[in-house]
C-alpha cells in the first residue's frame, strides 16, 4: 500500500464511524472518564472477551492449508467421491499440536504430536484426528480422563509429576507400546515437517456394492525424519518456544511445501476374527507384512493461514466427521472419541462451530438444528419446514446412503480389556528394530524422565520392561542408577 491510498473510515462492530480512537471522552482535560464513552466500553468489553478456553489437551498447535491429490483408484475399496477420479485435488487444512502443554508451552518438548486433517469434500467435512504415533497409551476410554490427570499438573504443586506418569503406566501395561515410541528418537521431532502422521484407529471403507472394509490411515513424511535429543532440544527452547511455528509457517512462506504420501492399509471384513490381536485396539498396529502400505495420495501444505486465531485456532475437527464411503469400527477409544471431540468444540466455540468460516462445509448443508448461542446461519428457504417429518418440501433423509450392519458384534458387558491381551509382543518387536545406540538414547530418555519417581513405583515398571526384553529392563535399570549417581 503507498502513502496516498486513503484507508477505510474506522467502525464500530455495529458499523457507525469513528471520530477519535486516540482519546476517551471525559469531563474536562483532567476530569473522570464518562460512562457514555460507547466506543472505549466496546473496545475493553471486547478485549476481555478475546480469550477462548484453551484445548484440554493438544493446546499448542500449529496449522496451514493445503491439498489432497488422489495417486491411486482404490475405488474397490470405498465409494467416498473424495478418491473418485486419480489426480483429483481436494481443499483440507491441517493443525499439528503437541499434547500435553498448554497453549504457551515450548514447541520442543518431548511428546506424542497431534497430526490432524480436514478434508472438504463435495459430501461433506472429512476429518482424521490423529497422531504421529500409530498407538496410543490406553485403549479403554474409561481411563483416558485418568491418563490426562497424569499429563498435566500436580494440584498442589502446579508442576508436572513424574511420579503420577510412572504410577499411572506402571499399572497400565498396555502403554508399553507408547512409552517405547515416546521415548525412541521419534518422541522428539525437530519439526512436524518431518514426522509421520496415522488416524490411529481403525475406520471402515464401504464400496458401491455395499462391502465393508477395515481400514488404517498412514501419512509418511516425504521429507525425511529429524530428531532433537534432550540435550540439544533444551538448547532450542532457550532460544525460541517457538521452533516449530517459526519452522513451518517459514518454509510454506518461502514456497517449501511440505509434503506426505497419504496411504492405508486394508482388512477384510471378517478378517478381524482370525487376528492374534484385536486389530480395533488402540495401543496395537497391524503387521505390515499382513495388510501392506497402499498409496492413496499424496498431502501438500502450500498456505499459511491469514489469522492464526480465525483458522488455526478455532479450527475444530473430530472423528464424528465422515463422509459417505467412510465408517467407524468397534475400536472403544473411537466410540468416545465420537462424542468428546464434537462436544469439546461446543464447550469451546459455541452451538454453532461449525458454521465458523474454517469449519463450515463447501458443500450445501440442510438440517434442523436451530437456534442457540451466536446462530449466524441464514433461515431455511421454507420457514415452515422446520421440523422433521413435515409436508413442506423440508430436507429428508435418503435411503442410499446407509452402511451395511457390522457382521462383528457380542452381548453388551464392562469385559476387561486385559484378559487374553499380550501387551508386551508388539513393543519386543519395536525395541528389536532398534539399533544400539538406538535403545542406549531410549534408556537414557526413560531414565531422564523417572527422576523423583519412588522406588516401588519404577520396580513395578522395570518387571514390564523386563518381560518385552531383559535388555530393555536392564538398560533402564542402568540408565536410572547412573543418573541418580548410586
Amino acid at each position: 500500500m503507498t502513502k496516498d491510498t486513503k484507508s477505510p473510515t474506522l467502525t464500530t462492530t455495529a458499523g457507525a464511524p469513528i471520530a477519535d480512537n486516540q482519546n476517551s471522552l471525559t469531563a474536562g482535560p483532567r476530569g473522570p472518564v464518562l460512562m457514555q464513552d460507547w466506543q472505549l466500553i466496546e473496545k475493553l468489553a471486547h478485549q476481555n472477551r478475546e480469550r477462548i478456553p484453551e484445548r484440554v489437551v493438544h493446546a499448542k498447535g500449529w496449522g496451514a492449508h493445503g491439498t489432497l491429490t488422489v495417486t491411486k483408484d482404490i475405488s474397490k475399496y470405498t465409494r467416498a467421491k473424495i478418491f473418485d477420479t486419480v489426480g483429483k485435488k481436494t481443499d483440507l487444512i491441517m493443525r499439528f499440536s503437541t499434547v500435553a502443554g498448554e497453549l504457551g508451552a515450548a514447541d520442543a518438548e518431548r511428546d506424542v504430536r497431534g497430526f490432524s486433517l480436514k478434508f472438504y469434500t463435495e459430501e461433506g467435512n472429512w476429518d482424521i484426528v490423529g497422531n504421529n504415533t500409530p498407538v496410543f497409551f490406553v485403549r479403554d476410554p474409561l481411563k483416558f480422563p485418568d491418563f490426562i490427570h497424569t499429563q498435566k499438573r500436580h494440584p498442589k504443586t502446579n508442576l508436572r509429576s513424574a511420579t503420577a506418569m510412572w504410577d499411572f503406566w506402571s499399572q497400565s501395561p498396555e502403554s508399553l507400546h507408547q512409552i517405547t515410541t515416546l521415548f525412541s528418537d521419534r518422541g522428539l521431532p525437530q519439526t512436524v515437517r518431518h514426522i509421520d502422521g496415522f488416524g490411529s484407529h481403525t475406520f471402515s471403507f464401504i464400496n458401491k456394492g455395499g462391502e465393508r472394509f477395515w481400514v488404517k490411515f498412514h501419512f509418511k513424511t516425504m521429507q525425511g525424519h529429524k530428531h532433537w535429543t534432550n540435550a540439544e532440544a533444551a538448547e532450542v527452547v532457550g532460544r525460541t518456544r517457538e521452533s516449530t511455528q517459526e519452522d513451518l509457517f517459514g518454509s510454506i512462506e518461502k514456497g517449501d511445501f511440505p509434503k506426505w504420501r497419504f496411504c492405508v492399509q486394508i482388512m477384510p471384513e471378517l478378517d478381524a476374527e482370525k487376528t492374534s490381536y484385536n486389530p480395533f485396539d488402540l495401543t496395537k498396529v497391524w503387521p505390515h507384512g499382513e495388510y501392506p502400505l497402499i498409496e492413496v495420495g499424496t498431502i501438500e501444505l502450500n498456505r499459511n493461514a491469514d489469522n492464526y486465531f480465525s483458522e488455526i485456532e478455532q479450527v475444530a475437527m473430530s472423528p464424528s466427521n465422515i463422509v459417505p464411503g467412510v465408517g467407524f469400527s468397534p475400536d472403544k477409544m473411537l466410540q468416545a472419541r465420537i462424542f468428546s471431540y464434537a462436544d469439546a468444540h461446543r464447550y469451546r466455540l459455541g452451538t454453532h462451530y461449525e458454521a465458523l468460516p474454517v469449519n463450515a462445509p463447501k458443500c450445501p448443508v440442510h438440517h434442523y438444528h436451530k437456534d442457540g448461542a451466536m446462530r449466524f446461519t441464514p433461515n431455511m428457504p421454507n420457514p415452515d419446514a422446520y421440523y422433521e417429518p413435515n409436508s413442506f418440501n423440508g430436507p429428508k433423509q435418503d435411503e442410499a446412503y446407509r452402511e451395511p450392519p457390522l457382521k462383528i458384534s457380542g452381548d453388551a458387558d464392562r469385559y476387561n480389556h486385559r484378559i487374553g491381551n499380550d501387551d508386551y509382543s508388539q513393543p519386543r518387536a519395536l525395541f528389536n528394530l532398534f539399533d544400539n545406540a538406538q535403545k542406549e538414547r531410549l534408556f537414557s530418555n526413560i531414565a531422564a524422565a523417572m527422576g523423583g519417581v519412588p522406588d516401588f513405583i519404577l520396580e513395578r515398571q522395570f518387571a514390564h520392561f523386563d518381560k518385552i526384553a531383559p535388555e530393555y529392563g536392564d538398560g533402564v535399570r542402568s540408565a536410572v542408577k547412573k543418573a541418580s549417581g548410586k
